[in-house]
């Protein structure tokens, strides 16, 4: 008899590598994952981008709550975000993503997950992870980047009183997620301070370290 407690993830570690990337809003998430994605090939999914572009997807069975949800600055109900993903990770290998000979598909989950049930979950039932990348950022930098991004970005939660409300949002859901994988030993911590290159340079030497080569 199937063990319900446990289901079987959708994807294997045979075939996929999942990493997540964590660090506060504007500890330089997307800019970075843009760098590792041209050279290691990662497929790129930010779950706030596809909440926000599921938000406004015409017939969305969640656009609306998804909605809500995003302008109180609460999180998503994680088996929404959880769906979201694994669909992602299923579209990107129908479409090839890693295809060749002994490559795995590699992809680089981006603001995600953002509770610890929410990682237990993803992990249960999408594919455990190899590696948690976490983006360390001062609050102070992080303000100084989200409200210069607030003046072009048109989003309505670049401004200071959100921002403050996701810091806390961050520290006191999400940083549980890195202490248990620390404790786990699957967490590459960098300093997110200084110019793109030089955080860049840094989580490349963290990657070497844990055996994740550029493609």
């Amino acid at each position: 008899m199937a063990d319900t407690q446990h289901p079987t993830p959708r994807f294997s570690t045979s075939e996929v590598t999942v990493v997540f990337l964590l660090g506060g809003p504007g500890s330089g998430k997307g800019t970075q994952s843009a760098n590792l994605v041209r050279d290691y090939g990662f497929v790129h999914l930010s779950a706030g981008d596809l909440l926000r572009a599921e938000q406004i997807r015409e017939g969305s069975q969640y656009g609306e709550l998804i909605r809500t949800y995003i302008r109180e600055g609460k999180i998503v109900p994680m088996e929404i975000t959880v769906a979201l993903l694994s669909n992602a990770m299923a579209d990107a290998l129908k479409n090839g993503a890693g295809a060749g000979e002994g490559k795995k598909a590699r992809f680089l989950v981006d603001g995600f997950p953002r509770k610890l049930d929410q990682a237990v979950f993803f992990e249960d039932t999408v594919c455990p992870s190899e590696l948690t990348l976490f983006l360390d950022c001062p609050e102070e930098v992080m303000e100084k980047r989200l409200l210069k991004r607030g003046e072009t970005s048109g989003r309505d939660d670049d401004n200071a009183e959100s921002i403050r409300k996701r810091f806390r949002t961050f520290v006191d859901t999400s940083m549980p997620v890195v202490t248990a994988f620390e404790e786990r030993n699957k967490v590459v911590s960098v300093s997110a301070t200084g110019s793109v290159e030089e955080v860049y340079a840094r989580i490349q030497d963290g990657f070497k370290a844990r055996g994740v080569h550029q493609q």
